[in-house]
């Protein structure tokens, strides 16, 4: 089977037609409010999605695999591919209401090269071996930016700049998150008021406490049960069931398939409707 091209596909009019198929929904308009509650195995789904709600990295792929800024608001290189330059947002704050700050990002940015601040809202990075794909590398949940380079861990600890901040978590077992009021992603991302987490190790529970309504998401679920219900739909497909969703949530057009949940993105990118 010939290989087909993520980036190319959605590009073109054949995404709705492979969207369709799989059972995705394309989506509507966004809408505020509620809480997207979703269950989740004993694996790292839970981390995944908590650190992306709470935690921003300097750069985002997007689901359709192209490369936007986060924190920057562009970058430059040299001709070499090693000396880059990242220009920061200046309406940025942490959950605990510090301004971001070019410190915070040059502690990130040491663990890859030499980094220095060279104005409030500029940074530099010298790498010792050129690499042309740095800025899609600082898009990785490694190397989200915490407040002077803080640990991201442990979660209920954690404070980061995303459109979530932790009011309840349990390592491994369970994470609340709460909706930043004016966040600099207002009417793009971060949908839900508040955004809830549940570690079900067993499957059979996962897709039981979805058809029951007490969550909106379940991630590997024990599919029979399920099949049957109207209304539901299934991420990639009804017979490969990874996700499977309940009516009440809007889901975006195109979802991520690098990692667990829209690539720990579902807590900004999904909406209740």
């Amino acid at each position: 089977m010939t290989r087909i091209d993520r980036r190319a596909l959605f590009a073109s009019g054949a995404a709705a037609a492979l969207l369709a198929a799989t059972g995705v929904s394309l989506a509507g308009t966004p809408k505020p409010g509620g809480t997207l509650r979703l269950a989740v195995p004993r694996d790292d789904s839970l981390e995944q999605v908590a650190r992306g709600a709470v935690f921003d990295s300097l750069t985002e792929i997007a689901p359709d695999g192209t490369l936007r800024g986060e924190l920057a608001s562009g970058w430059q290189t040299d001709a070499a591919a090693r000396v880059w330059t990242f220009d920061l947002r200046d309406d940025v704050l942490f959950h605990d209401g510090a301004p971001l700050r070019p410190e915070d990002v040059t502690a990130i940015l040491a663990e890859v090269g030499r980094s220095e601040a060279l104005a409030p809202n500029r940074v530099r990075l010298e790498l010792a071996e050129s690499n042309p794909g740095l800025p899609f590398l600082l898009a990785d949940t490694r190397f989200v930016i915490t407040r002077g380079g803080q640990d991201v861990s442990p979660l209920h600890e954690a404070n980061g700049t995303g459109c979530y901040r932790v009011e309840r978590a349990q390592d491994g077992r369970h994470f609340l998150g709460r909706r930043i009021a004016g966040h600099y992603k207002d009417g793009k991302a971060g949908w839900a008021d508040a955004v809830e987490i549940i570690v079900i190790p067993d499957a059979r529970i996962r897709a039981e406490a979805l058809r029951d309504g007490y969550v909106d998401v379940a991630a590997l679920p024990l599919p029979d049960d399920l099949r049957a219900r109207r209304g539901f739909r299934y991420h990639p497909s009804e017979m490969d069931m990874t996700l499977a969703v309940a009516p009440s949530v809007g889901m975006p057009r195109q979802i991520a398939a690098r990692g667990v949940l829209d690539d720990g993105r579902v807590a900004e990118r999904w909406w209740m409707l």
